[in-house]
């Protein structure tokens, strides 16, 4: 009898062991916050800004004491900048790790990819810089697991259009754009608005991931005659050279982009002398005034030796925002921090006051930053 009674009794253990590790951790001292992000591979820089802006974030939350007396250990996997890796390390986040809440991966089709892993097992995901349209919603209904800090491609596209026709007085367009969800998405939302301004779109030309060599194309759009901007929605390892061929082949008219010319690479890439008449969307920039911005620009250039760029920011924000989720929802526990995440608003962050939206986007602010020889000189702050 006494047998049976230590049997049923170790049985019951180890089963509350069981349901204790599906509780995100809350048993521990420490509360564990998944980073799936982009470390290497064809989105790195990306990924390591992020990673950056959530170290500096965490650092600063567990210096002050943490949440509740415990402090944030950050579990990060490197996705490679691939899909599949980025669906299996989501997988290991919120099954094996019991992390409450996981930030990233940094770019759009990544973040559809595990969308599906953290809506399956009720764990948010939170998303630094995915902008493309269908990340958190299918366009009438969230997807319940899913959320960003960023603004969408579709304010961005609009964005762009209206600063051209409106603070440029452009009247003709020309778009070379990357096939890639990010590109398409853009270039939608710019024609539409650029159109419904009256302008003109003479040529829409595609290019893919990794292409080098765009003096054909380019050709091609030089002999269309003048025109008063070139807008290429894509990322900085593309974009950059494409501005820099541009150039060469005699291409003077006004560059823009979006969000994915924001890297320091972009400079490397295009040389500074092309990056003249250069104008792109982003989320943040050094030039603003407010408190909150320059007391993240002194921590980090402290932390890391440099000045933080709009990547750095957006991984910052995520972080602290995961972070006041978890604060707010009173316990270390995945439902609850997803109930906190919804209820957002008015969360004042580095690039800009945040409230997320019933589709689970980012309700904020935009920077349209120009530059001057590789340089940032001007930004005009676009609001929703």
């Amino acid at each position: 009898m006494k047998k049976k009674k230590v049997f049923f009794a170790t049985a019951m253990m180890a089963m509350a062991m069981v349901f204790a590790g599906c509780s995100s951790s809350s048993g521990s001292d420490t509360i564990k916050l998944g980073v799936n992000l982009e470390l290497t591979g064809d989105a790195s820089s990306y990924g390591n800004m992020e990673l950056n802006g959530v170290k500096l974030a965490v650092k600063q939350i567990n210096d002050a004491g943490g949440i509740d007396g415990k402090k944030i250990e950050i579990v990060q996997y490197d996705n490679k900048s691939d899909a599949p890796t980025a669906v299996q390390n989501q997988t290991r986040l919120v099954t094996d790790d019991k992390v409450v809440a996981v930030v990233g991966p940094a770019t759009s089709g990544l973040a559809k990819a595990v969308t599906p892993v953290s809506n399956d097992n009720g764990v948010p995901v939170i998303f630094a810089s995915a902008t493309a349209d269908g990340v958190t919603n299918d366009g009438s209904k969230a997807y319940a697991e899913a959320f960003r800090i960023c603004f969408g491609d579709s304010f961005q596209g609009i964005t762009m259009a209206n600063f051209a026709s409106n603070k440029l007085n452009a009247k003709t367009a020309v778009i070379l754009r990357d096939t890639n969800d990010y590109g398409t998405g853009l270039a939608v939302n710019f024609t539409k608005q650029f159109k419904a301004n009256g302008g003109t779109i003479l040529k829409e030309e595609v290019f893919n991931t990794k292409d080098t060599d765009f003096n054909s194309v380019l050709t091609n759009i030089k002999n269309l005659g003048a025109f008063d901007v070139l807008f290429v929605p894509g990322y900085y390892s593309e974009a950059g050279l494409i501005i820099n061929q541009a150039r060469t082949l005699g291409i003077n008219a006004t560059v823009l982009g979006a969000d994915g010319f924001e890297s320091d690479k972009l400079v490397e890439l295009a040389t500074a002398p092309s990056l003249n008449n250069v104008y792109y969307s982003t989320h943040y920039s050094t030039l603003g005034e407010n408190t909150t911005l320059q007391d993240f620009i002194k921590a980090y250039a402290t932390e890391y030796n440099e000045n933080p760029n709009a990547f750095n920011a957006l991984g910052y924000d995520a972080a602290k925002l995961a972070m006041d989720a978890i604060q707010r929802a009173g316990k270390v526990d995945s439902a609850a921090v997803t109930t906190a995440l919804n209820e957002t608003k008015d969360f004042a962050g580095v690039t800009g006051t945040i409230s997320i939206s019933a589709l689970h986007d980012a309700v904020k602010s935009a920077y349209v930053v120009g530059l001057e020889n590789g340089v940032a000189t001007t930004a005009v702050l676009v609001n929703p």
